[in-house]
């Protein structure tokens, strides 16, 4: 059975990257783009901020929607930059300089204190209109630790500098289908797909 879902997101680049995860599983569903007006996140948690976005599409298009929420937490900043990690050296900063500030603030801490985590969330929001209403939230956590220095030329925001567990080079050294293969989105897509397939299954 043919499913089509809406992803919360403005940007085609993402929308192609969750067709070609979701699409490789499900080789019937389709992710389309949302066109609508784009929410107010002003939740206090990954999850928040994830279904803010989702149920503001589901909404809109009456589909289907998923949005995804993610970011970097680091351990000895209390989960910090978390939620605020697209915008940690102030609005419109943008991602080198997030990246900077970061390491900046780690300049004093050893390496053996640096761990931290990329965490994604996907919401999954199924309105009345497409047989509701029902919600579903997927998580992923990449563990890994702070570089004390930037490296690599793949990726994107906090990759330079972030060194996963079980790698001894950063995200961003990664080729792009080992870093795919293992990271906080994979491992959420890992959780959200089986429930497709039941959404897909009742239907």
């Amino acid at each position: 059975m043919r499913l089509e879902i809406v992803l919360a997101t403005h940007n085609q680049h993402k929308v192609d990257e969750f067709q070609k995860i979701l699409g490789e599983r499900m080789p019937g569903l389709t992710v389309l783009a949302y066109d609508g007006p784009e929410p107010v996140e002003d939740g206090t948690s990954f999850e928040a901020n994830a279904f803010i976005k989702a149920r503001a599409a589901a909404a809109h298009t009456g589909r289907i929607s998923l949005a995804d929420d993610s970011g970097i937490a680091v351990d000895v900043m209390g989960g910090s930059p978390g939620i605020f990690s697209a915008r940690w050296a102030g609005p419109g900063a943008g991602a080198q300089a997030n990246l900077e500030l970061l390491l900046a603030q780690l300049s004093d801490i050893r390496d053996p204190h640096r761990a931290a985590h990329f965490h994604c969330t996907i919401a999954l929001v199924v309105p009345e209109a497409a047989g509701g209403p029902h919600e579903h939230a997927a998580v992923g956590r990449w563990q890994g630790r702070i570089a004390l220095a930037e490296s690599g030329a793949h990726g994107f925001g906090y990759d330079p500098i972030f060194v996963p567990e079980g790698f001894d080079v950063s995200a961003a050294e990664l080729a792009p289908e080992v870093k795919n293969a293992h990271s906080h989105r994979a491992l959420a897509f890992a959780e959200l797909i089986p429930e497709l397939e039941r959404i897909t299954a009742a239907r």
